[in-house]
């Protein structure tokens, strides 16, 4: 990980600069890049133009007819208060997702967050998968445990969302070089497109905006006779456009995670220390402010 990478990680989960940094206006519009807005309307806005181009929307909003599945942080459903209390919650929006579109099986997906919190993650979701079946549940590559979690995860048959992991880990727990990172993300792919994995039912999604790792698991998954719409790839908004498009026009499932909401600076920080030449957007608007 480098000295900029750090830096920003850091900044993500500093308290004072989240009360702090939001407020000045060249933060919020370089934030603007990578999310919509604050409000749901924001977001709502965004699916729509996101749709016509047959990109789908993962976001929390299960509204206005769109192919759309929520995405959740179980600290968001009280993880750090009570793991009986956020499992009731979790439940709670599983089955109202259900409700929402109950023509179709849309999935519920679990982000991941910081090693602290794996093993509560995917014991909650294993729980939930049980009852509902519409569950899936987010790995980071960078973690070295991952390998493991995935061969679990491919033998129940789970949904699962491969991202390379945007938190600040020692390097006994995580790797520390990009390049060790990109080759665990690709064997775990591998993995997750398996024949045991489809024989089991993985549904696996490709979350990243890698474009040379893009083109190394489409050319890998095509020598191995997997038909493109059998590979599902997932971004985040305002983050390479132009490959999500491309990957939707030439026949892959293509998906967009939008967020919204007030608590955004954490986020906002940890997609910049994901690619650090988007910290570029921020001096701009540093100087057009």
């Amino acid at each position: 990980m480098n000295l900029t990478r750090r830096i920003l990680v850091k900044a993500s989960e500093s308290r004072w600069l989240r009360d702090r940094a939001p407020r000045f206006g060249f933060v919020r519009g370089a934030a603007a890049r990578f999310m919509p807005g604050e409000k749901p309307e924001d977001a709502l806005a965004a699916a729509r133009l996101l749709a016509e181009n047959g990109i789908n929307l993962l976001d929390l909003i299960r509204t206005m007819n769109l192919p759309a599945e929520v995405s959740v942080k179980l600290t968001q459903l009280g993880l750090d208060l009570d793991r009986e209390f956020c499992f009731a919650n979790l439940a709670k929006l599983i089955e109202r997702s259900r409700e929402a579109a109950p023509a179709a099986e849309k999935t519920l997906w679990i982000d991941m967050e910081q090693s602290a919190y794996v093993e509560a993650t995917l014991e909650l979701y294993a729980r939930a998968r049980r009852a509902h079946r519409n569950t899936g549940v987010c790995v980071q590559a960078y973690l070295r445990r991952t390998e493991k979690d995935v061969e679990s995860l491919v033998s129940m048959g789970a949904a699962v969302r491969l991202v390379k992991g945007a938190y600040s880990e020692p390097a006994e727990i995580a790797f520390p070089k990009k390049e060790d990172v990109d080759e665990n993300y690709f064997r775990l792919a591998q993995m997750l497109l398996s024949p045991e994995a489809r024989r089991a039912g993985v549904r696996a999604v490709m979350a990243t905006h890698d474009r040379k790792l893009i083109a190394r698991i489409t050319e890998w998954a095509a020598a191995q006779g997997i038909a493109k719409e059998q590979l599902e790839f997932a971004m985040l908004f305002g983050i390479q456009r132009a490959e999500q498009l491309r990957l939707a026009r030439e026949g892959y499932r293509s998906g967009v995670l939008i967020s919204y909401g007030s608590f955004w600076f954490p986020w906002f920080m940890r997609r910049l220390a994901e690619r650090p030449a988007n910290v570029l957007f921020l001096v701009r608007n540093l100087f057009s402010s």
